[in-house]
């Protein structure tokens, strides 16, 4: 059993150079899939590399904090982030660049997941796209805008405005009403107007899937990371196509500033990225490939968001527009929906 670090488990290393034996790389990652990263990602690396990866999980807000409260002698050499919360992270002088000439599976990148921020402060490893799920044999769904359609009244859930999918599908049903700005007020009037229409504002995956699972809800918007908890389900239920097509998100990582263990945050980010790695995280389901040059088997393929021609399909937000809105957007939500 590796040992542990508050919340988290410690696991394995990165490849390379040999290192010393007590060279570590203590890393900040979200919480879910940690058996299947410690055996595919960390303990792979270890020992190629020689060096011990501690592992640190937990939410966003958490893990951000412990990265600033510990700003001026760091003890996460590198994290797992959104691209809004790095660039959050960027604004208060967290960060440092990265030296991307050191990562030899850079140019594999797509290229959105090369320089999302700008002044190479952080590089996407993962995306995923959003769209509705739906109960196929009970409505139809062809537009964002069916959410608020007589068809689906009382059974459709809606991402809570604090979590990272609801500013990306407001902003969808926003395109759906012909109204994309980024104050989001049109769309967040509209769920207000139409409250009726909806079961519950859901906080996480898991437990839109089980109101799916107790018929309760017919209709979501849902990050396509997500996909497996409904795919598995006796019930039809499908993923839309909706005409103004799909949004999503890209996950990054960072590097602290000034932590003293730059090469080897590195060269765990280079394997990271690597064709082999992303092969087999995206095989096994858990993460969407950033890696342009990972081909998946056909039955991954359907679960996964995958290819360029969805890449370049997608409707996303920069992520300064939701750093710059999201305390309006939430005062505005408590205004309209939370009445």
């Amino acid at each position: 059993m590796r040992k542990t670090l508050l919340m988290a488990f410690a696991t394995a290393l990165a490849a390379g150079p040999a290192q010393p034996a007590d060279k570590t790389l203590t890393i900040s990652v979200y919480g879910f899939n940690q058996d299947t990263f410690e055996e595919l990602l960390y303990a792979p690396f270890e020992e190629i590399c020689g060096c011990e990866i501690v592992v640190e999980t937990g939410n966003s807000v958490e893990r951000l904090a412990k990265i600033e409260a510990n700003a001026a002698d760091p003890v996460i050499d590198m994290a797992v982030i959104s691209t809004h919360d790095a660039l959050a992270a960027s604004r208060k002088g967290l960060l440092q660049p990265i030296d991307v000439a050191k990562l030899s599976n850079y140019g594999k990148l797509y290229d959105f997941a090369k320089d999302p921020l700008g002044d190479n402060l952080a590089v996407g490893y993962t995306f995923y796209a959003t769209s509705i799920v739906y109960r196929s044999d009970q409505v139809a769904i062809d537009s964002w805008g069916d959410l608020l359609s007589e068809d689906v009244a009382g059974f459709v859930a809606f991402p809570d405005i604090t979590t990272t999918q609801a500013p990306i599908s407001l902003y969808m049903l926003g395109k759906a009403l012909g109204d994309d700005s980024p104050s989001m007020d049109a769309p967040i009037s509209a769920i207000g107007d139409k409250s009726e229409n909806f079961v519950t504002y859901y906080a996480r995956s898991s437990q839109l899937a089980q109101l799916f699972q107790q018929e309760e809800v017919y209709a979501a918007p849902v990050g396509r990371f997500a996909w497996s908890r409904f795919a598995g389900s006796e019930l039809p239920i499908a993923w839309a196509t909706p005409s103004e097509g799909q949004t999503g998100g890209v996950n990054v990582m960072i590097m602290t500033k000034d932590n003293g263990n730059e090469e080897l945050a590195l060269e765990f980010m280079d394997y990271w990225l690597s064709t082999e790695v992303q092969t087999r995280l995206a095989e096994a389901l858990v993460d969407s490939p950033a890696n342009s040059e990972v081909v998946v088997s056909d039955e991954a393929a359907a679960n996964l968001s995958y290819g360029a021609d969805l890449v370049d399909s997608l409707n996303m937000l920069e992520p300064s527009v939701i750093l710059d809105n999201r305390e309006d957007w939430i005062n505005t939500w408590n205004e309209k929906v939370i009445q």
